[in-house]
């Protein structure tokens, strides 16, 4: 366990990353509170839910007064998360956590969702090659993106299920795979709506499965308010001055990086230590009776 100061400067590391990359901060801080200060998964997990709503939360008001969401796909996405999240909290709270494979199950499916990431980063120019085949980004009317919304909604509605449930188990998901999904469903819609959409339903579930974490103990407030110190002025700068960094340098070696933790995760994943036996202790009185 780290003293504040490590805590603070994690923040900023991952926050700057944030700010000159776009990469989720739950890609990189889950791992960082794991592998480098020996956070137990369960609470790295939970406090990275809390910060990462919170930290999104700010991008949502912007997008939002930019007017950059598409209401509809924010709502459907929340109606298919929302539940899984509470259902998924409510499996890990009843059936898994007092388990041995508790953590082992939570730091395998990170370790998953991480390698996705990972490989989702390095190839990303030749990802974002491959949607601009077919997308047209032209202009559509509010009527025509509901149309389009209301005709892939149980699409929609699917997709949301599974990123309750990945994103519940490993706070990792809920940015990169949401918007290459949504981009996949709507490729006319222009990629600044998707990218809002996306930022607001992430933090709608980050926060209700943060909240699910923290009604069963798995949220730290003191480290959470210390990775807030450091990570909220390193992602203005890091921000300001993205156009002067190498960027895809910086995220390639972010991605190989998260992929190395994520096959690290899969192959060795935190296991709990064996529950010692209570000793018997065997206590024997004499009884000497004494004769008159």
């Amino acid at each position: 366990m780290g003293d504040p100061l490590h805590f603070i400067l994690a923040g900023m590391l991952v926050g700057f990353c944030v700010g000159i990359t776009g990469v989720g901060g739950g890609s990189l801080m889950t791992p960082i509170l794991i592998s480098l200060f020996r956070i137990e998964p369960h609470i790295a997990i939970g406090t990275d839910l809390i910060y990462a709503a919170i930290s999104k939360f700010c991008g949502s008001l912007v997008h939002a007064k930019k007017l950059n969401i598409v209401w509809p796909i924010v709502f459907w996405l929340a109606l298919g998360s929302i539940p899984a999240s509470f259902a998924t909290t409510w499996v890990l709270e009843h059936y898994l956590s007092q388990s041995t494979a508790y953590k082992a199950v939570l730091t395998t499916i990170l370790g998953f969702m991480l390698t996705l990431t990972g490989i989702s980063i390095v190839f990303r120019s030749q990802i974002e090659k491959f949607f601009k085949r077919i997308r047209t980004d032209k202009p559509q009317t509010t009527e025509q993106e509901k149309q389009a919304v209301n005709a892939k909604r149980s699409y929609i509605l699917l997709m949301g299920i599974v990123l309750g449930v990945f994103v519940t188990l490993s706070s990792v998901g809920a940015g990169a795979f949401g918007i290459m999904a949504l981009i996949l469903m709507f490729p006319n819609l222009p990629m600044i709506r998707i990218i809002g959409s996306d930022v607001v339903h992430a933090v709608l579930l980050t926060l209700v499965a943060g909240l699910g974490h923290m009604s069963s103990g798995n949220v730290d407030f003191n480290l959470l308010g210390w990775l807030l110190v450091g990570s909220i002025p390193a992602i203005v700068i890091g921000t300001l001055i993205s156009s002067r960094l190498p960027e895809k340098m910086i995220r390639k070696v972010l991605g190989i990086t998260l992929f190395a933790l994520g096959v690290n995760f899969m192959l060795h994943p935190t296991k709990a230590k064996p529950v010692e036996k209570p000793q018997t202790v065997m206590i024997v009185i004499n009884d000497k009776s004494s004769s008159v």
